[in-house]
């Protein structure tokens, strides 16, 4: 740090030239990002509340009541009544205090100390974090040939050690949906923590499930789910960061609570102590501004673009890994190695993500893609082909 202050409009320059170096959302280039550019009037809501703490929640308990109306209101998407949770930092926070809660909860209640989480090969990678972080063996369950959790080998590799199984609704790499149902089954009759990643997919499933999309189900209608991930920052169009996890009893927060006296509430939950209220703020706001039919038209507008692009594809000859369920595709060129044509597609300036499971390129269609963007990018594809 320098001893003396500078003038703000030559911070702002210096800021502005190094800003000018990120990737824009706008341009649609953007290819493989789960995340987008927050709505306007949530970002506008969201400075509104940027000195608020939701850590400290007695000094700020208008704040601390909106995350009590996001949580409420995300819940009932989900078909839960009384819903328990907290606006948090992203999938990777939310899942990590869904396996804390599974943890605690059977060591508390079952006698587990040595335990074992089952997750698919599909799953995202904050689950080995949460494993490395709270002293857990992840288990996985091996995936069938449509890319989905095998439930025979589900079944296969539960023992009195597991203490939670995770599903995925939207999967990082395909955008699939797991057997959620079955698992559900499964996992209410052996009394198993049961967690659904779908920071994805669950603010887009039902409301295409509202348009008349064959899709499953994946939700606390399900008696088995004890917790869902879903992120308000992916196709909710809230700012980042805002992720949600939402759990069906409170016992589950309340096995997680630590003593925490010097504050105006008593005990916290949470993984993290200082929590900006704004991101519950700004997705309060977004969700009022919506409303169920506006992200009904955001949801199939995704899949009327998706489905463009898949049928482009087709037509040019690629080969798509599967048929999206949700406003993902995965692709590969019938006679070219996947990392070449990432790189044909990065020299023309397409910022492209390559899946592992199977190799291909990815490429997620959120609302900063427009249907211009598409016919452009299938024209670099088909003089690439």
């Amino acid at each position: 740090m320098q001893d003396e202050p500078i003038d703000k409009n030559v911070i702002l320059e210096e800021l502005s030239k190094l800003h000018e170096l990120d990737c824009n959302y706008g341009d649609g280039r953007i290819l493989g990002s789960m995340c987008t550019e927050a709505h306007p009037f949530a970002k506008e809501v969201y400075c509104k509340f940027l000195d608020t703490n939701l850590g400290d929640p007695g000094l700020f308990k208008g704040t601390k009541s909106i995350e009590n109306k996001v949580i409420e209101s995300i819940g009932e998407l989900l078909s839960l009544d009384s819903a328990y949770g907290n606006i948090v930092t992203g999938g990777t926070e939310a899942n990590l205090m869904a396996i804390r809660a599974a943890r605690n909860h059977a060591r508390k209640y079952k006698g587990i100390v040595d335990g074992e989480i089952i997750i698919p090969k599909s799953a995202h990678f904050s689950f080995k974090k949460a494993a490395d972080m709270l002293n857990l063996k992840i288990v996985e369950a091996q995936l069938d040939e449509n890319y989905k959790i095998d439930v025979e080998s589900l079944k296969e590799v539960i023992s009195d050690r597991t203490v939670a199984i995770v599903a995925i609704a939207g999967t990082t790499e395909l955008g699939l949906i797991d057997p959620i149902e079955e698992i559900s089954q499964i996992a209410f009759e052996k009394n198993i923590y049961f967690h659904v990643d779908a920071a994805f997919g669950g603010f887009s499933i039902p409301f295409l499930k509202q348009r008349g999309y064959d899709l499953p189900d994946f939700d606390f209608s399900l008696l088995g789910v004890c917790s869902i991930t879903v992120d308000p920052h992916k196709m909710g169009l809230a700012p980042i960061p805002a992720g949600g996890i939402i759990f069906r009893k409170e016992e589950y927060l309340e096995v997680m609570a630590v003593d925490s006296p010097y504050l105006t509430v008593k005990t916290q939950s949470t993984i993290v102590g200082t929590r900006l209220g704004a991101s519950s703020a700004a997705t309060y706001a977004v969700m009022k501004y919506f409303g169920r039919k506006g992200y009904c038209d955001l949801a199939e507008d995704l899949m009327k673009t998706t489905r463009f692009f898949y049928d482009g594809l087709v037509e040019i000859g690629y080969d798509v890994v599967c048929e999206p369920e949700l406003n993902i595709v995965a692709f590969n060129h019938p006679d070219m190695e996947t990392n070449e044509l990432a790189q044909k597609l990065e020299k023309l300036d397409w910022k492209v993500s390559v899946a592992k499971c199977p190799k291909s390129i990815r490429v997620v269609l959120m609302n900063h893609i427009k249907m211009n963007h598409i016919k452009e990018l299938l024209e670099d594809l088909k003089e690439i082909y």
